[in-house]
């Protein structure tokens, strides 16, 4: 039996005996399979910047190709910074996804910064894929398999007024969805935000979003930043007799542990935060840890791919904080809807989308405001080639150009540098 081949076997369950003298010596060696990683293609479907034209959430898709014939896909980043690290898997074993989200990490003298992490998230979600799809499983499977028959969603508008509040959230419930969520008022005519006034209007637009979704329906506020301690400690004592499923993003700085825990201790409305961070140190960790947050609004592919996302909800699920990943573009849901699939604590799912664009060939399934697993090998999801533009292709390892760290091992092979 090949390597290959056993390992498959392996991961399928189809050898049950020992596995000891089986023809895998060569993992001594650090190679856990003959496979290797031939070139990355980079493409932007948009045909502008490689990002949306509303929130600038990245479009950009990478296909990583190997020399057995497999490609895994993924979605995030920029051409920039994907020419700038994707030429460190060029030759590399694709099934060792730990051990090369590490070398992405850790190559260069300064730490990645958030923008580098995303596109890092695209190249690891194309590695599980890889993988998924040589296994011939859905990426859930390798991660644990599901936990839950399906993942409940919530559908978000922008900002909304008390003449339309009511309806929108009415609309959002009718079609399954098991929240709506709304980032309170705008700012005025003359292009000014009160944010003492928007208190006490953000409130009025609260009440109708409660009467819109009903006793048995729930509804969010993304407070985005916008108001200091005194005014968002008041519109939370507001807010609390119309239960709101949470509050999100409600001190100016995303940050500050000092002022969440003031505002923990002067309200009951539970509190979310993390769309804007990147990695579980930046952050997530003292948020989690401290139990200031009852949401963690982590997402991919910013926090760095399916590799440090599950660890993100491990440390979610042992401090009892939910995960509520932020929507973003459509191969990435398919990716986050996995690690979603395979976790065990509560969760819940941002949506914004409608279809799915015409780039696309498959990605998530939505349904009655639900996403539903399906048995797609990898992520389950691919893109039509002759409708996005190639923007890129790296097919040589990177050895030149700045410094990128010495690659220093242990003893056992595992990356240690930085």
């Amino acid at each position: 039996m090949r390597r290959r081949q056993l390992c498959q076997s392996i991961a399928l369950g189809l050898v049950t005996g020992p596995i000891i003298n089986a023809g895998i010596t060569q993992q001594a060696k650090g190679a856990l399979s003959d496979t290797r990683i031939t070139r990355i293609r980079i493409y932007n479907p948009t045909g502008t910047n490689g990002l949306s034209d509303w929130i600038n959430l990245s479009e950009i898709l990478v296909s990583i190709e190997t020399d057995s014939g497999l490609v895994g896909v993924g979605q995030g980043g920029t051409r920039d910074l994907h020419e700038d690290i994707a030429g460190l898997l060029i030759g590399e074993d694709p099934f060792r996804i730990e051990y090369l989200w590490s070398k992405l990490y850790r190559n260069k003298f300064y730490p990645p910064g958030r923008e580098k992490l995303h596109a890092m998230g695209a190249l690891d979600c194309a590695l599980w894929d890889l993988k998924a799809k040589a296994l011939d499983v859905p990426v859930y499977e390798l991660l644990g398999g599901l936990t839950r028959d399906h993942v409940e969603c919530y559908q978000s508008f922008g900002t909304l007024n008390v003449d339309n509040a009511r309806d929108s959230a009415r609309s959002v419930m009718d079609a399954g969805f098991r929240a709506v969520r709304y980032h309170g008022v705008d700012y005025d005519e003359n292009g000014k935000f009160n944010a003492r006034q928007a208190v006490d209007q953000t409130y009025r637009v609260a009440e109708q979003m409660r009467l819109g979704v009903g006793d048995d329906g729930d509804w969010i506020l993304d407070a985005h930043t916008r108001f200091n301690l005194s005014d968002i400690t008041r519109l939370c004592k507001l807010l609390e007799p119309l239960n709101p499923f949470f509050v999100e993003d409600p001190v100016r700085s995303i940050t500050d542990t000092t002022q969440f825990e003031r505002l923990r201790n002067q309200t009951t409305v539970p509190l979310a935060a993390g769309e804007q961070f990147g990695e579980i140190m930046d952050g997530i960790r003292p948020l989690v840890e401290t139990n200031l947050v009852d949401w963690m609004r982590a997402s991919m592919p910013n926090v760095g791919g399916i590799t440090p996302f599950m660890k993100i909800a491990a440390l979610c699920n042992a401090h009892n904080v939910g995960v509520v990943p932020h929507f973003t573009a459509p191969m990435a849901t398919a990716a986050v809807s996995h690690c979603l699939f395979a976790t065990s604590g509560p969760i819940i799912n941002e949506m914004n989308r409608g279809g799915l664009p015409d780039y696309m060939n498959e990605s998530y399934t939505l349904v009655d405001g639900k996403l539903w697993p399906n048995d797609r090998p990898g992520i389950g999801a691919s893109f039509h080639e002759d409708q996005v533009n190639l923007i890129s292709e790296i097919d040589e390892a990177r050895t030149e150009g700045l410094y990128q760290g010495e690659p220093y091992v242990r003893p056992d092979g595992s990356y240690i540098y930085l």
